[in-house]
């Protein structure tokens, strides 16, 4: 008998050699709010068919644990999939991004447009019912989904005959013996992490059309029986659109072709023209604003952690000032009310995320004094104290001064509440990559941040990727709560991501997240992006250096010619 310690009964149980976790919980009556979906063993995330030979620490998870949630969406695609491999075998489904309310895909001819943009297959509503139908028999059926490891040759002829080319060439290229392949019902695909014990435990969610594609539901993070049917996004939609645009115009269809290009010696080309359409958009960001320049007077920035923000200001700025404006950057965290009057959140720790811990009132006086032509001064907050203090800086807006303020609340309405919508130009700005994997893996773009910030923090803040991991998801709370909701407020989007960042940050991250311990509670979240991070081809060195001193990777990697 193996004694392995469970976490959730707080204390050891023992099993025979062979023992699966699926059996290990059922044997020991685990239950938790949920229905378990995966387990974390040794601080390593596992399906539940895992074989228990060895004494492990065990953590059974539901869908309230991230790595839950994310277990059960795979799932979920991976029932889509054979879905519409059953009802249209001659096109490829092609899971493309996740927008707040719900993951887009698009069903595509296997051959692009002239252009190298792809052939979407418009569907009938009653095409998408019958798609939806078939998912629902197949979750009906409680099919088990089960994992073997095959050798590479012919887990790439599965995946060609299965219409996945850009799967296929990306595990080509990888030169690994053996890969894992997942089976529902004899139809095979891989998955970048652990899928549920069967199809039955799919009980909730919601499937439509949406655009020229379709929109596949997960349940609320909150509870697993209740779809959140949150507005459309349109804005952030067109985003991604263009996105993908510019992959086409790199001749980049995923990760495996993009480490091709990498190999192959093409990396110059990669950074230099998504460079330049990087300063292409700021260059029409900074005309739509001169175009409004009788009466803008304010630009507002606004997005989640590690988006490029600063960048995206400095870079804005530099090209309001070619088109013979003056911009001048004011920093909104200088409106922080003292620390006596910040508020707490629910762990009772100082809240400085919510606008209630900045000084609206205040900020709106000195707006307006500066609109009306008066004069004002500058308020500095001091950090270590807690309270603001006298700057002694003096401003007086100009005819062609333009003010410049990014800050986690600058889309919200009620910061602003007392200044004339027309002086307002918002921008949001984020890493909004539609780069995945391969056609039914995306790549999560807060996962790009998070790798942006692991490397940023370990470079410039002192922080060790273990904190930076830990602190995470209060980061995320904090976006969820003050960003996204207004996001769609923005009068233009701006997208900090570039073709070629994650191979550059994978030189940085990798040796980060290698330190981080066994026995760390960041241990499972580092493993998760060494392993998302081990399908890319890193940039060396050399091909770094290329990265021009005023790009936004800039910002986390070092170099810039921008002072921050």
């Amino acid at each position: 008998m193996i004694k392995v310690y469970c976490e959730n009964l707080n204390k050891r149980v023992h099993c025979e050699p062979g023992t699966t976790l699926a059996s290990l919980a059922r044997e020991n009556g685990i239950e938790l709010q949920w229905p378990i979906l995966a387990a974390i063993v040794d601080n390593q995330l596992k399906e539940l068919g895992f074989q228990i030979y060895n004494a492990h620490n065990i953590q059974f998870i539901d869908y309230s644990h991230p790595d839950g949630a994310r277990t059960y969406v795979r799932s979920l695609n991976f029932v889509l999939q054979k879905a519409v491999a059953e009802l249209y075998p001659q096109f490829s489904l092609v899971i493309d991004y996740n927008l707040q309310n719900g993951m887009y895909a698009e069903i595509r001819e296997l051959e692009p447009d002239e252009d190298g943009s792809p052939k979407v297959v418009a569907l009938s509503e009653e095409e998408v019912s019958l798609i939806k139908r078939r998912m629902e028999e197949i979750i009906k059926a409680d099919y088990p989904i089960t994992r073997q490891k095959i050798r590479t040759e012919e887990a790439l002829r599965m995946f060609r005959a299965n219409n996945r080319p850009e799967k296929a060439f990306l595990h080509q290229l990888r030169g690994k013996f053996f890969t894992t392949v997942y089976f529902m019902d004899g139809y095979p695909d891989h998955f970048y992490g652990p899928l549920v014990e069967s199809t039955g435990v799919i009980t909730s969610w919601d499937f439509e059309s949406f655009s020229r594609g379709l929109l596949l539901r997960s349940p609320s993070i909150t509870n697993p029986y209740k779809i959140t049917h949150s507005p459309y996004q349109y804005k952030l939609f067109d985003v991604f659109k263009e996105y993908s645009k510019w992959c086409s115009i790199l001749g980049v269809k995923g990760v495996g072709s993009l480490n091709h290009a990498i190999y192959e010696g093409n990396a110059r080309g990669l950074i230099q023209i998504s460079e330049a359409l990087h300063e292409r958009k700021y260059a029409d960001i900074a005309d739509e604003i001169f175009k409004r320049r009788d009466q803008v007077k304010l630009v507002l920035i606004a997005g989640p952690s590690s988006s490029g923000k600063t960048s995206t200001s400095k870079r804005v700025a530099l090209q309001l000032k070619v088109l013979g404006m003056n911009p001048v950057i004011i920093e909104m965290d200088n409106y922080f009310v003292d620390r006596e009057r910040t508020p707490l959140d629910k762990d009772g720790n100082l809240d400085f995320e919510v606008l209630e811990a900045m000084d609206v009132e205040y900020l709106n006086l000195q707006l307006n004094d500066l609109f009306a032509g008066k004069t004002i001064e500058i308020p500095k907050f001091d950090f270590t104290l807690g309270i603001r203090v006298r700057s002694g800086e003096r401003l007086t807006l100009g005819e062609k001064d333009i003010l410049i303020m990014e800050g986690i609340h600058g889309l919200n309405p009620k910061l602003t509440s007392q200044v004339e919508p027309e002086r307002i130009y918002k921008i949001y700005a984020s890493a909004l990559t539609s780069l995945s994997l391969d056609e039914n893996n995306n790549i999560s773009t807060s996962d790009c941040r998070l790798v942006r910030r692991i490397v940023r923090d370990g470079n410039y803040r002192g922080m060790s990727p273990e904190s930076t991991i830990m602190r995470w998801p209060s980061v995320r709370r904090g976006e969820i709560n003050n960003i996204f909701p207004f996001q769609e407020n923005a009068d233009i989007m701006f997208n900090s991501a570039l073709i070629y960042e994650l191979p550059m940050l994978k030189y940085y991250a990798e040796p980060l997240l290698r330190r981080i311990p066994a026995n760390s509670p960041a241990y499972t979240e580092s493993i998760r992006l060494l392993k998302f991070l081990s399908y890319i081809q890193e940039l060396q060195p050399a091909e770094i250096a290329l990265i021009p001193p005023t790009s936004v990777m800039r910002e986390f990697i070092g170099g810039s010619s921008f002072r921050y």
